[in-house]
């Protein structure tokens, strides 16, 4: 799925001032309808220095890629991690999909395993 990175202040600040949010233990999510697919993501200096901070846009970036098919494609998302002692990518790979699916901006919802 093919997505546009948000990189401008003014494009952040829209999504700041009119965001609908959804709230995890590691991330933050900010969404708001747009024209296509847009992906943003805010580290303070609070997380660390640059190279913590890269490490964590990264790792976000890649759990947004490896999902970006399954989610709605109208959607401009800007990612705002909490702080934390460590930043792993199963923990935040869980709570992405956990807010996705608690906001429902899956494509398809998912279907709950069913028990034979």
């Amino acid at each position: 799925m093919k997505y546009d990175r948000i990189k401008k202040n003014t494009e952040f600040q829209k999504i700041f001032s009119g965001a609908r949010k959804g709230f995890s233990a590691r991330l933050t999510l900010l969404y708001l309808p747009s024209d296509g697919m847009k992906m943003g993501i805010c580290v303070s200096k609070k997380h660390g220095n640059s190279v913590t901070r890269n490490r964590i846009k990264r790792i976000v970036r890649e759990i947004f890629r490896l999902h970006a098919d399954q989610l709605k494609e109208n959607f401009s998302y800007v990612f705002l991690p909490k702080k934390a002692d460590e930043y792993d990518y199963h923990a935040l790979e869980r709570d992405f999909l956990h807010i996705m699916e608690k906001q429902k901006l899956f494509k398809n919802p998912r279907e709950k395993e069913k028990k034979d």
